[in-house]
């Protein structure tokens, strides 16, 4: 398992440490446990997210608005999709 390049470290938790490691790249080689992901393999992934050029129809902004304890309780305890509902109910009745 070691070679003249790798010599076993002295500390024995270190050592088997190692020993695990060098047995784990082997069966990886081997295919035995994992898949060794080749370079062209790794390209012919699709991207995650949006597709390139997409644009949002519905653009939001980040912005900073103070309430009162009461009425930020009450508005987070009506569930997920809060800040939602909140945004609608400001254009609502909005001047």
């Amino acid at each position: 398992m070691y070679d003249k390049t790798l010599k076993p470290h002295p500390d024995p938790e270190m050592r088997e440490f190692e020993e695990a490691l060098m047995r784990s790249l082997e069966q990886a080689k081997r295919r035995e446990f994992a898949a060794v992901h080749t370079p062209e393999m790794i390209t012919g992934y699709r991207a995650r997210g949006r597709p390139l050029g997409s644009v949002q129809v519905v653009t939001k902004r980040p912005t900073t608005l103070r309430l009162d304890a009461m009425a930020l309780e009450r508005w987070r305890a009506s569930g997920k999709g809060w800040q939602t509902r909140a945004a609608q109910v400001l254009a609502k009745y909005a001047p």
